[in-house]
């Protein structure tokens, strides 16, 4: 996956540079809290923190079926998600648009579900079947792929805003 990457100038430091996808992708893979931004039916936001993967070029993210962000999905898969450092002067936050799809193959699951373990802990781990994770409490949660259709990143000290298409 080789995006095109941009720096907005408009919103850098003079002499910034665009971060590298490369670094970009590094944070991905190793962020560990991402706040999944959806729209409810009547239009308004819906903003919640949540655990997320990232895999096979995507981020991954699960929920109860029940769960606001599920029923903000049956109507609108157009989600963000973001991460990044809560400071000022330091750091880099990410957020990457694009469209949420329900992994319910099996196989997938099952890597995503090592995957999640691997990064998280015993804490998380997942049974799969029925097209979906289930928990030792029974809870049984969806699995949600979003390919980025384009990312922003924000570098914060030598402030410099990045922008890849996909």
């Amino acid at each position: 996956m080789n995006p095109i990457t941009e720096l907005d100038t408009r919103f850098s430091a003079g002499g910034a540079a665009a971060t590298t996808w490369e670094e970009a992708a590094e944070l991905l893979e190793r962020a560990e809290v991402w706040w999944l931004s959806t729209v409810r039916r009547d239009g308004r936001p819906h903003v919640t923190p949540l655990l997320a993967v990232w895999q096979d070029g995507a981020l991954h993210f699960c929920t109860g079926p029940e769960e606001q962000k599920a029923r903000n999905l049956e109507a609108n898969r157009q989600v963000a998600l973001t991460t990044g450092a809560n400071t000022l002067r330091q750091g880099l936050d990410l957020v990457v648009e694009g469209v949420a799809e329900q992994v319910a193959d099996e196989g997938r699951l099952k890597a995503l579900a090592d995957a999640w373990e691997a990064k998280y802990g015993p804490d998380w781990h997942f049974d799969v079947h029925d097209g979906a994770f289930h928990n030792s409490a029974g809870g049984r949660a969806l699995v949600f792929e979003v390919a980025p259709a384009r990312a922003f990143g924000f570098r914060k000290g030598d402030y410099a805003q990045t922008r890849w298409r996909f």
